[in-house]
């Protein structure tokens, strides 16, 4: 059995730089699922939504520009 968390992590939705500003609901997911969008703050290579839960990740070596 996996943990939630290792679920999540398998399933993560990877973005690289070019992805960047992210947020969800990404432009694949299905009208049906829709949620007020959220722009995501990625600590350590990695966000959650607070709204549907659905994980996300930067690719290794995804360099994130500063304004």
């Amino acid at each position: 059995m996996t943990t939630p968390n290792a679920a999540n992590a398998a399933n993560a939705v990877e973005l690289d730089g070019k992805d960047l500003p992210a947020h969800c609901p990404n432009p694949a997911m299905p009208l049906w699922s829709s949620h007020p969008r959220v722009f995501l703050e990625f600590i350590h290579g990695e966000a959650k939504c607070p709204y549907c839960g659905t994980a996300y990740r930067l690719k290794p070596g995804t360099v994130v520009g500063h304004h």
